[in-house]
């Protein structure tokens, strides 16, 4: 390591604390490049960097995008496509990369400050002095196979968004804000029509013009050694300084000296059709332009007016069109931070035919607020929650300050001024003292009196079937065109292509760079502490048991505690579902919908549901309702309330009243029905949603809860409750209340706090208003698990095949399933994880394979243990069957000994393990909630985390080889896999056709195919009337889309961000 006292070229701008949370913020300036640097100390086992440029563009060439995407192949000193992430891997870490409109970020994610050290140089090596090959730009952006289809990850990205419904608004809008020359119109990522023509000539000229030190800022958070760090950048920047234009060369700062945004001088209102069969509903899209970004009062103020506007159901705008009229299922907002702030307004499912007067109806509703006093008591207690928020989530949230940092580097004084913001939140006190008079003038001012773009976003059937005729018009006479001699010439060019990209790395290369000592991973440890009937999962001697103990209490209720330094306590609140009468189950989705939506019963007085919102904001940082997916069991709810340590006994007196004394008011549950209805429509535009929708109802039983709240069971049962709710609407009143009544045991109940449990006066006993009155005596009831409430076809996959077209879609996504572990004590699953690991490692075997030559953006394996289950996930591909058959081809290889297991990837495999246990405890909220899962879900040690690293450190190659082969490979086989397909029409007789030829019989078939109404029969012509053989769904496997989220934070950043890896974790 280089002497403590060498001299760098970074000189310290400025350091500063944060008053409202334990981190420290250091800023530094290169005088050599220009280079800035800023990093934020704080505790916990990652590191985590973020590299953001300045990226301006005039045109929807796709350039920045593109070359996000090809920094990855190889830099100056590493000229092989892959030896980045192989590295990183090695190191405990992981790359990714996003586009925005206004930046392009590369992130470096990382256990341990010894292997970020390790792989930084490398990293800004790639971002700075990249390859970009022709070669590179052929396979990553676009080229056409030898079937005459267009391809390249880059392009199938843009396939899979281009003709959406938000994109197609979103662009609308942008070109209307925007005048030409205004690098904020443009479309970044790419279109279609234009990545086809890109050159990777216009690439590398980006790249000079952009990708220059002094217009990149590094931010590095977590246990950052300084010295180390500097002496790393300034050896970095000597590789560099001949590849580099002179820093002495005047430089043009992307969008400060660019040309500005003009006001708007007028409103626009424009219609923009987007694909879909079901025509019954649309979107509005109403955006401003507000104050500068450098304005910490005016954006301040802005967050807590669209709070107070439309930030929960007792919100302005929620309130009245959502809950009260019921002609939007929803009302979004969201900023997005630039030197005219966009303020955006989302109206979602919309009845088509009253959109224009549902936008109207959203401009009187704010026109009539702006003119009458406004509640100044919840206006107040809007800026107090968003001043609590701030504080929670710059403890809970290892990102936090990133956002904020980029966009001062953007947009920012270039003396430190507007970073110094982030010091304090005094911001709130000064918005504290605003009158009713300021705050109406500045709604005027930005909103309700201000001139904005509203796009009316129009379903048609008739442009669904005019893309699909003119793209498959348009392949066609692309293949004429080229002629078979052509087709052959790109097919061989392709090839070519694939092998210059996948030249093997040297292995010295590799072996260069050792695996890091985890001694620099400062894991967050928790303590455990129980009471009730949790005791009898074992005795515990710690310092934070005696600290309960000496609360004493007869309780029985199952209490699980996890002590960790913090502010805030974490209350979840787990219920089991087995008592709950199957016919009833589908009302779940009801019943979590209106749980913290409902009036109260209070002392005998009803409080009205927009008080008791109102109240909960003020007495928490947030709630939500949904189910235990997050915690490992799909088939149990969790309720969670997040407050300051001094609200610990409110938050549990919340719970009292909620679970007991909510009131099922009919008027409540029309307008909760109203809006689920509504939302169908918008919840089937999805195709990778949808293939888990399709799965869920083959492989779950009608018992398993996550079907049951599933949107192909809501297409129809809440059809025909909303008819109920007409006929009979007591009916539905009691079947509510026996879900109460099923759910409300002391038996049933679980309790997780996380805190730190030494400020809490009464640990226990405050539980006690909880249990009042109700029965102490029933044994704990065992929590249900998925694996409890498979179908026949969940417990023993095999035999189906399913396509399902989507008009609303332009490219394919597949799903297969096969039989896995059912426990994580089995003995294969040490080999398991490291296969998979090694399987879907960035740049390792499935990726170079189908991302790498463009089949697919990406693949993954996964492990359902709650399931007994694993899958094979293929994400938005131009033909799912080749990415499926290319993977296949990989699994076969290794099994057969084809392809040998490289000794140097499998310590990275291993590496990523490692770096998934750190994520799992990113923070201290995380890593409790960690040893709850493991203890009280699972079953587990408190120190299965350390077991498990040590088996798999033991896990041997025939182990591996052998989990390939009896695991996953069965995911590929006709006879041992269910296969799920969704995609656009154009590709539906391919794709039968093509995984018939490899031995599986797929049935195609709508989505309405796999709805189910659990019983509660239509009347006469009810569904045809209702159209509901267009319905389609949009949920994930656990249905985590229904979760009731009430803690009103909804600005977040809008931005049009590319991302280089798959939406969800690969």
């Amino acid at each position: 390591m280089p002497s403590a006292d060498r001299k760098t070229h970074f000189d310290e701008l400025q350091k500063f604390s944060t008053d409202y949370s334990p981190s420290v913020i250091t800023q530094y300036e290169s005088n050599r490049t220009g280079m800035r640097l800023v990093v934020v100390d704080q505790k916990g086992p990652k590191v985590s960097g973020f590299f953001a440029l300045a990226t301006e563009i005039h045109d929807d060439s796709g350039a920045p995008h593109t070359l996000e995407h090809l920094c990855f192949m190889g830099s100056k000193s590493y000229r092989y496509k892959g030896v980045l992430d192989k590295l990183a891997t090695r190191a405990y870490s992981t790359t990714n990369a996003w586009t925005a409109t206004d930046h392009t970020a590369y992130t470096l994610d990382t256990a341990g400050w010894a292997g970020f050290a390790q792989i930084l140089p490398v990293y800004l090596e790639h971002v700075i002095v990249p390859t970009l090959t022709d070669a590179g730009c052929y396979t990553e952006v676009h080229h056409i196979d030898g079937g005459g289809h267009d391809a390249g990850v880059v392009y199938s990205e843009m396939q899979g968004v281009q003709n959406t419904q938000g994109e197609l608004m979103e662009l609308t809008s942008k070109r209307l804000l925007y005048p030409e020359g205004v690098g904020f119109r443009y479309e970044t990522g790419g279109m279609m029509e234009q990545l086809r023509v890109l050159t990777a000539d216009r690439i590398r000229q980006f790249h000079h013009e952009m990708y220059q030190p002094k217009n990149l800022c590094l931010i590095i958070i977590g246990e950052v050694d300084h010295s180390n760090l500097l002496h790393i950048l300034d050896d970095f920047e000597d590789t560099i300084m001949q590849e580099i234009p002179k820093p002495e060369i005047p430089f043009k700062r992307p969008w400060i000296e660019s040309k500005q945004t003009p006001p708007l001088q007028k409103s626009f209102l424009e219609t923009v059709e987007f694909p879909e069969e079901d025509e019954s509903s649309g979107e509005i899209m109403i955006s401003f332009l507000g104050p500068n970004c450098n304005e910490i009062i005016d954006t301040s103020a802005l967050t807590v007016l669209l709070t107070y506007l439309a930030g929960s159901s007792a919100s302005l705008l929620e309130n009245t069109l959502v809950e009260r009229e019921q002609i939007a299922s929803a009302v979004y907002y969201g900023l997005e931070y630039r030197p005219d702030t966009v303020i955006q307004f989302t109206l979602s499912s919309v009845d088509t035919d009253k959109l224009r007067q549902v936008e109207a109806r959203f401009f009187e509703v704010l026109g009539d607020a702006a003119e009458k006093p406004l509640d100044m008591v919840y206006l107040k207690d809007c800026i107090q929650r968003q001043r609590r928020q701030q504080k929670f989530y710059a403890e809970s949230s290892g990102s936090f300050f990133t956002d904020s940092i980029i966009a001062d580097y953007l947009f920012g004084n270039r003396d430190g001024s507007t970073l110094r913001d982030l010091e304090t939140l005094r911001e709130y006190n000064v918005l504290e003292k605003w009158t009713d008079e300021q705050w109406r003038q500045f709604m005027v001012k930005w909103i309700s009196g201000a001139p904005h773009v509203t796009i009316l976003g129009t379903p048609s059937s008739k442009l669904s079937k005019k893309l699909k005729h003119d793209e498959k018009a348009r392949v066609a006479a692309q293949k004429e065109r080229l002629g078979e001699a052509g087709l052959q010439e790109l097919e061989k060019r392709l090839t070519d292509a694939k092998a210059e990209n996948d030249k093997e790395i040297p292995r010295e290369i590799l072996e260069r760079f050792e695996v890091p000592d985890t001694s620099s991973i400062h894991f967050i440890n928790t303590t455990t502490a129980r009471s009730g009937t949790a005791r009898e999962m074992g005795k515990l001697d710690n310092t934070i048991q005696r600290t309960v103990d000496q609360d004493r209490s007869n309780l029985s209720l199952f209490i699980h505690f996890e002590h960790v330094q913090s502010s805030f306590v974490h209350l979840t609140l787990l219920l089991g579902t087995k008592s709950i009468p199957l016919q009833l189950r589908p009302l779940l989705a009801i019943y979590l919908d209106n749980f913290f939506n409902a009036p109260v019963m209070r002392d005998g007085k009803k409080i009205e549901f927009e008080q008791v919102v109102m109240e909960l904001e003020k007495d928490t940082v947030g709630y939500t309702i949904d189910s235990g997916s997050s915690l490992g069991n799909p088939e149990v709810l969790r309720i969670q309330l997040q407050v300051e340590s001094e609200k610990y006994e409110v938050a549990i007196r919340w719970l009292r009243d909620l679970l007991w004394d909510g009131v099922f008011d009919i008027e409540r549950i029309k307008s909760v029905m109203t809006r689920l209805l509504a939302d169908i429509p918008e919840e089937k535009r999805s195709g990778s949603s949808m293939a888990y929708a399709a799965e869920v109802m083959i492989h779950a039983s009608p018992e398993s809860i996550g079907r049951a709240r599933g949107t192909l069971v809501k297409a129809l049962y809440l059809k025909r409750v909303k008819r109920l709710l007409e006929s009979d609407p007591n009916a539905i009143i009691t079947r509510l209340e026996e879900i109460r009544q099923a759910l409300c045991q002391l038996s049933n109940f679980r309790v997780l706090v996380v805190a730190n449990i030494e400020k809490l006066q009464k640990p226990v006993s405050s539980w006690e208003v909880l249990a009042a009155n109700l029965d102490n005596k029933q044994p704990l009831i065992p929590l249900d698990t998925r694996l409890s409430r498979l179908s026949a076809a969940g417990k023993k996959p095999g035999n189906l095949a399913y396509i399902i077209p989507l008009s609303t879609i332009d490219s394919s996504f597949a799903l297969s399933i096969a039989k896995g572990p059912e426990s994580l004590e089995d003995p294969l699953v040490p080999a398991l994880m490291v296969a998979i690991s090694y399987l879907d490692a960035v740049e390792g075997p499935l990726w170079t394979a189908v991302r790498g030559t463009g089949l697919a953006y990406g693949t993954s394996f996964s492990r359902h243990v709650e399931s007994g289950q694993i899958s094979f996930d293929i994400y938005r591909s131009p033909d799912a069957f080749k990415a499926f058959a290319a993977s296949k081809e990989v699994l076969e290889n290794f099994v057969s000994g084809r392809s040998t297991l490289d000794s140097l990837a499998l310590e990275g495999a291993i590496s990523s393990i490692v770096l998934g246990f750190a994520n799992g405890q990113a923070t201290m909220a995380s890593a409790a909630q960690g040893s709850f899962i493991r203890q009280v879900i699972r079953g587990l040690s408190s120190d299965w985390n350390d077991v498990m690293l040590k088996r798999v450190r033991e896990v041997g190659v025939d182990e591996i080889k052998k989990v390939m082969k009896d695991i996953l490979l069965p995911a590929f086989v006709p006879e041992t896999a269910n296969i799920f397909v969704t995609c656009a029409p154009i590709m539906e007789e391919d794709l039968v056709k093509h995984f018939e030829g490899i031995g599986f019989k797929p049935e195609v078939k709508p989505l309405a195919f796999f709805q189910d109404d659990y019983g509660l029969k239509a009347e006469d012509g009810e569904d045809e009337e209702d159209g509901i053989d267009g319905i389609d769904g949009d949920e994930d496997e656990d249905e985590d889309e229904d979760t009731e989220e009430g803690d009103g934070v909804d600005d977040d950043d809008m931005s049009d961000k590319r991302d280089r890896s798959d939406e969800r974790e690969l």
